[in-house]
Formats: structure tokens, C-alpha cells, sequence
């Protein structure tokens, strides 16, 4: 086991320890409120079925969270107060996602391990804070302002520390730097996270004067809100293959040889990544790859192989000005456009995203005209020793970075 991953078995071997035991404790003392333990349980299983996979959202089942974060913060039903502690929650939480993970691992459908050691830990945490401070403290202390201000401090520390652990689990899965990670899952959390937590605060208060009936009435909210957000993610993908099909022109007339396009737009994401862009940016940055050759369908004689990075600075520019233009007239973010018609200037003068396809889409061709095993590493000298003039030095650094990573590999055209 290498050392990058440890941390992800590590969390891994304490969401597991931390189910099983507070398993093993409600079986042997019983539940309690067995009524609102099966009513969490399955506003929690109903969330983790309808959760969605593979759209990249950061919380892919916001019902089943916004319900568990309720029953971790839950101190009465219907003016009574609850009993049920710590252990109860997480086990009741741990046994409705199980249930509710079953068709998507049958279906082999998103990452269910991560996913429930987020969902585990970051329960577990709000619990610990929240069920003792409660049945601990007297009457005075459970309403006034005092007591939101308290609820409100648990839910921003129970978003930190889930958006905390899903930085670190992405870190670890994909060596990805972890500030850049961490600075995404917190901005993410402006979204549906805020809309999770806001929910999952009223659920517990409502359930406390209304009883188990006020389940429903706020489910309702978050699950139209997770119905737009699917239709949002829909339009998204359909948004990305268009442009990715526009791309392909090049391919198809024989300006560009197979996968260029696709190529440099990979590579050019995980560079951005490595660099720090925001997941904004690094859409961008993909989109603007995907399209940084789409100037050459102007051209009358294509150019060999589609092989732009050795053709004259004045050339360079004029195809990707050519290119900017086409990218405006089929209605694409204007940032994009501005990348592709960018990508041949001085890099001095190029926005961060047009210097990284710029290094990423001479590399990819250098390395492709490289035989042998050498050929990647020849490739990368040659774009160090044009840093002076053509290259942002920090953007080669990251890309040998990347490749040294994922095993500095020469393109494979097809």
C-alpha cells in the first residue's frame, strides 16, 4: 500500500469501525422511538435509492443526507423529548443506506464506498456534537437565540467537515492537490449543501413540534430541488458531448488526426487541476481544448498531421483567430472563445487556461512525432528548453508533473 492512500484506508477502517460498533450497540439495547427510527430510515433509504451517479455533483443524494443530518440533530417529537443517542443514529443512518446503496451496486453505479464513509463520518460527527449538548443541557438552554446560533455553528462545522473529508478521499484517490480540492467541495457547498443543511435544521425542528408528519411536507422542497438539479445535469452533458461533436469536425475532414482533440482535453484538465484552476475554470479549460483546432476547417491545405505548433508564430495566430470566430458563432461560452483565439499569443500575454493548451497540444504532437521509449521525455525537454519564449515554465512543470503520475506515456492515436 502505497503512502498517498493511507489516509483513504484509514477513514475507510474508521467509518467501518464506527457502523459496526454503533450497530452492534442499538441490536444489543434495543431502539428507541422505534417509530421515528423507521421514519428517518426511510426518508434516508428513499434519498439514497433516487440518489443520482455519475453527473459530478458533491452531494448525490441530498435527500438521504438532509434527513440524516435531521435525525442527528433531532432532541424532541411532538414536544417529547427522544432518547435515542448517538450510537442510534449512525446506525439507523448506516442500516437505510445500505438499503438504499443495494440497486446501485447491483448495477455497478457510482462510488458507494466513498460515498458511505462521507455519509458515516460526517453524521457520526454531527451527532457527537449535537445529541450530548441537548439531553445535557436544561430547558433554557434548548430555545432563544443562544440555541440557533449553536445549531447554526454544528452545521457549518459538520459542512466543513464533510467537505474536509471529501477533499482528502479525492486526494487520495487521485493524487489531485488537496487545496484546490478542498476550495471546490467548500464553494460546492454554496449550492445544494447550503439547501441540505437548511433542510435537514428544519426537519429536526419541525419534527419537534409537529411530530414524524412534518417528515413529508419538508421533504418536498429538496426533492423538487434534486429533480432540477438532475434536469440542470442533463442539459450539462448535453451541453458537453454537443461541443465534443463539434470538435470532431476536424477529425472527420482529416485536418486533425483521431482523438487529438480529446487528448489535449484531457491532459489540459488535469494540468488546470494540478495548477489550481477552479472547477469553473477548468471547464473552461476543457471546452477550450476540445475546440483549439477547430481554425484549421478554414484552411484551404490542411495542415500535415494538424500539426499547428511548428508552423510560423504570424500562421499560428491566424488559425487561432479563425478558430475564436467559429467558437462565437456556435453559441459557446465566451470565455472559450477567448481561450481558443488566445492559445497562439506570447505567453506572457495569454490567460492561464490558453497557456496550458498551448504547452499541452505541442507536447502531445512533439510526443507523437518521438519514436521509441524516450519519446515522452524528449517531447518534454524540448518545451522546457522553448520556455523562455514560447512556454509558461510553471505550466510545463505541472504537466511533467502529471505525466511522471500517470506513467509519462506517449499519445496513442485512435
Amino acid at each position: 500500500m502505497t503512502a498517498h492512500r493511507l489516509p483513504l484506508v484509514l477513514a475507510h477502517a474508521a467509518a467501518g469501525l464506527l457502523g459496526a460498533g454503533c450497530l452492534a450497540h442499538t441490536l444489543w439495547h434495543g431502539l428507541e422511538e422505534p417509530g421515528a427510527a423507521l421514519a428517518f430510515g426511510v426518508l434516508v433509504g428513499v434519498g439514497e435509492l433516487g440518489r443520482w451517479s455519475g453527473s459530478g455533483e458533491r452531494e448525490p443524494a441530498p435527500l438521504g443526507a438532509a434527513g440524516a443530518l435531521a435525525y442527528a440533530l433531532l432532541g424532541e417529537t411532538a414536544g417529547r423529548p427522544t432518547h435515542h443517542g448517538v450510537p442510534q443514529v449512525v446506525a439507523v443512518v448506516l442500516a437505510a443506506s445500505l438499503a438504499g446503496c443495494v440497486p446501485h451496486v447491483a448495477r455497478g453505479r457510482g462510488p458507494t464506498t466513498d460515498h458511505l464513509t462521507r455519509r458515516l463520518l460526517t453524521v457520526g460527527f454531527a451527532a457527537v456534537c449535537f445529541q450530548p449538548l441537548y439531553h445535557h443541557g436544561g430547558p433554557h438552554h434548548r430555545s432563544g437565540p443562544a440555541y440557533a446560533l449553536i445549531v447554526v455553528a454544528l452545521l457549518a462545522l459538520t459542512t466543513l467537515c464533510d467537505a474536509v473529508l471529501a477533499a482528502a478521499l479525492a486526494h487520495c484517490r487521485t493524487r489531485w492537490p488537496f487545496g484546490p480540492l478542498l476550495r471546490d467541495e467548500l464553494r460546492g457547498r454554496r449550492g445544494i449543501g447550503s439547501a441540505v443543511c437548511a433542510t435537514g435544521a428544519v426537519m429536526s425542528l419541525a419534527v419537534a413540534v409537529a411530530g414524524l408528519w412534518a417528515l413529508p411536507v419538508f421533504s418536498l422542497p429538496l426533492l423538487l430541488t434534486q429533480l432540477s438539479y438532475r434536469r440542470y445535469a442533463a442539459v450539462r452533458t448535453t451541453y458537453r458531448q454537443t461541443i465534443a461533436s463539434l470538435a470532431r469536425a476536424t477529425e472527420i475532414a482529416g485536418y486533425t488526426l483521431p482523438g487529438h482533440a480529446r487528448r489535449v482535453a484531457e491532459l489540459s484538465r488535469a494540468v488546470g487541476r494540478e495548477m489550481g484552476l477552479t472547477e469553473p475554470e477548468l471547464t473552461v479549460l476543457e471546452y477550450a481544448a476540445l475546440m483549439h483546432d477547430i481554425g484549421q476547417l478554414s484552411l484551404v491545405d490542411p495542415v500535415p498531421a494538424g500539426a499547428t505548433a511548428r508552423l510560423p508564430a504570424e500562421e499560428q495566430r491566424r488559425i487561432a483567430l479563425l478558430g475564436g470566430a467559429v467558437v462565437r458563432q456556435t453559441g459557446v461560452d465566451a470565455e472559450v472563445a477567448v481561450v481558443v483565439e488566445r492559445q497562439a499569443d506570447p505567453y506572457r500575454e495569454q490567460p492561464v487556461s490558453a497557456r496550458i493548451v498551448r504547452a499541452v497540444n505541442a507536447y502531445e504532437e512533439m510526443a507523437r512525432e518521438e519514436t521509441g521509449p524516450g519519446g515522452p521525455l524528449s517531447a518534454l525537454e524540448r518545451l522546457r528548453l522553448a520556455c523562455a519564449r514560447d512556454y509558461q515554465p510553471e505550466v510545463v512543470e505541472s504537466l511533467a508533473r502529471v505525466l511522471q503520475r500517470d506513467g509519462l506515456r506517449a499519445p496513442v492515436v485512435g
